[in-house]
Parts: structure tokens; sequence; C-alpha cells
């Protein structure tokens, strides 16, 4: 009778659930409350909804404080972008800087060749990325599809190169660059790009592609298809995601390259925009102003491509390591 009693009676605990929620209200609501006693200071309300957020939903507070400090530096630029020239020096820390203006944005265009600048990068970066696809896309392929004595010790090879840092391959790539007469050359920087892209690409084109069963292509081949003809009709199809995440990287490194541009090009008619921002960088006076403009000028073709690309962002990066 005592045990059955003991069963039936009613909890009159809250699960962790119900606590966490009602902390998080209670750290809400003070920090509303310390708002009203400082003068009405949102800062007090800002730290006691994230506290209260912390409480509640851990993990998302935690993501939501590392975003802020990522974006903050971004937002420091565009502000410094928007200062008046007699405020470029100021130490406020607001976004937006009392007298906003965008004198900035219009004398990095008409005093400096920017456009020029711009123009002579985004050519560099889409060819770079276009012929680092078309070379990657056939040599993995052949690395995936076909077993040929060398393979392996090749693909060690592609990764190794990898692992040599940028600055040792400078003088190799500038001898052979200059062999070519290529220095002061557009097509002398897509060389060196290319033939730094071009591994990687090839290693994460070939995991993808070892993940595509080879009845496909066998199929298409019984319809009539050749090879290669299978190859353009079913495997490139397939392998979208792989290939814009190949192209993303390759515009991304050819994109904000600096060390290799500045041993190449010398001549300012070629200069890419690294190189004509980091100009306006003097021993004694910086124009901050015009520098942060062009910065924030550059982020937008990148920030566009991500929005554009992000639907293959995850598939491209999580299906191509399977197999070796």
């Amino acid at each position: 009778m005592s045990t059955l009693a003991k069963t039936s009676a009613p909890s009159t605990g809250l699960d962790p659930k119900q606590l966490r929620q009602y902390g998080a209200i209670a750290l809400v609501v003070l920090g509303v409350v310390l708002m009203l006693f400082d003068n009405l200071n949102l800062g007090w309300t800002v730290v006691g909804a994230w506290l209260g957020l912390l409480v509640w939903q851990p993990y998302h507070a935690i993501l939501i404080f590392y975003s802020l400090i990522s974006i903050y530096p971004v937002l420091r630029v565009i502000s410094i972008s928007l200062r008046p020239t007699s405020g470029l020096l100021s130490r406020s820390l607001d976004i937006i800087p009392p007298g906003a203006v965008l004198t900035s944005f219009s004398q990095i265009f008409n005093e400096e060749d920017f456009v020029l600048w711009l123009w002579n990068t985004f050519a560099i970066t889409v060819t770079v990325s276009i012929v680092g696809v078309i070379v990657a896309a056939t040599g993995a392929y052949a690395f995936s599809r076909w077993r040929f004595p060398g393979r392996r010790p090749a693909l060690i090879f592609l990764l190794t190169t990898q692992m040599i840092p940028a600055g040792m391959l400078l003088v190799p790539l500038f001898v052979i660059v200059a062999q070519l007469g290529l220095t002061n050359n557009i097509a002398g920087l897509i060389l060196a790009y290319v033939s730094t892209a071009v591994p990687f690409s090839i290693w994460i084109l070939k995991g993808y592609y070892d993940t595509i069963p080879p009845d496909l292509e066998e199929a298409a081949m019984v319809d009539g298809c050749n090879r290669l003809e299978a190859f353009w009709r079913v495997i490139l199809p397939l392998s979208t995601p792989a290939l814009s995440i190949v192209f993303l990287f390759n515009f991304l490194a050819a994109w904000s390259e600096f060390l290799v541009a500045k041993v190449i090009l010398q001549d300012p008619n070629v200069w890419t925009w690294a190189l004509g921002l980091n100009d306006l960088i003097g021993t004694f006076n910086t124009d901050w102003g015009k520098y942060a403009a062009g910065s924030v000028m550059v982020t937008i073709p990148v920030l566009l491509l991500f929005m554009w690309q992000s639907k293959y962002l995850i598939s491209g990066l999580t299906l191509g390591g399977v197999k070796s």
C-alpha cells in the first residue's frame, strides 16, 4: 500500500529544460532592469539576452558570439571607408561614423587605376579557375578510372607539392616565367597560378570520381557512347558539386594572392588589386580611406560567388574523400 502511494504521488520538481528556460527569462529581465537604471543603456539588454540564450541554447549562443567576432573586423573596415577625411585617424568604435560619406569610394575610382586592377585580377582569376578545372577534371578522371604503372607515386608526388611553402616556389617559378619571356605579363602569372592549383584540384576530383560507379559509364558506352562522350555526358554532370568547389578554391587562391604577383608583375599596367592597394601604403603616409574602400569593393565578387555556389559547398566537400 505504501509502495503504491509512493509511485502515484505527483512530482513537484521541474525538469532541466524548464529550469533553463526560467533561468534564461530571468537573465533577460535582469538585463532590461539594469538598462532602465543605467540611462537606457542597450548594452545591458544585449548582454542579458545573450546570457539568457547561453543558458537556454548554449551552442546557438556560442555560434552567435563567434559570428560577431568574425564579422566585427569587416564592419570596422567598412566604418573606416565611410569616414570623412578629417576623421580617418579617429579612435571611435562606431560602425557608422559621424558625418559618413562615400568620398573614399569615389576617390579610389577617380584618382587610382582601381578599375584596371580589378580587370587584370578578374582576367587572371577566371582564366586560372577555368583552366585549372579543365586540366584537373581530365587528369583526375585518368587517375580514378585507370590503373597504370606509377599511378600511386604520381598521386603522392602531387600531394607533396602542396606541402612546399609558397616562398620556396618563388625562385623556380620566376626562373621559368623569365625563361619564357613572360615577366610583367598576365600570362606568366596565370601559368604560375595554374601550376600550383592543379595538384590540389586533381586530388579533390579524383576522390569524387571514385564515388561514381563505373557502371554508369559502361551503360552509356553500351548505348553507343565512346569513353570521351561517357565522360562528357555522364561523369561531368554528376560531378557538378566537386567541379564547383574546385572552381571556387582556384578562384579564391588567385583572387587574393600577393607574393607571387609581386615578384612576376612589376609594371603598374598589369598590377592586380592586391599590388595596387599595397602601393597605397606609403612610408610616411597612407590613405586609409581609399585603402579601406578598395578592400570593401574587392570582397563583393567573392561574396557573390559564395552565395551562388553555396548549394554545392557542403556536398562538394563531403563527397570527395571517400576512396583513395
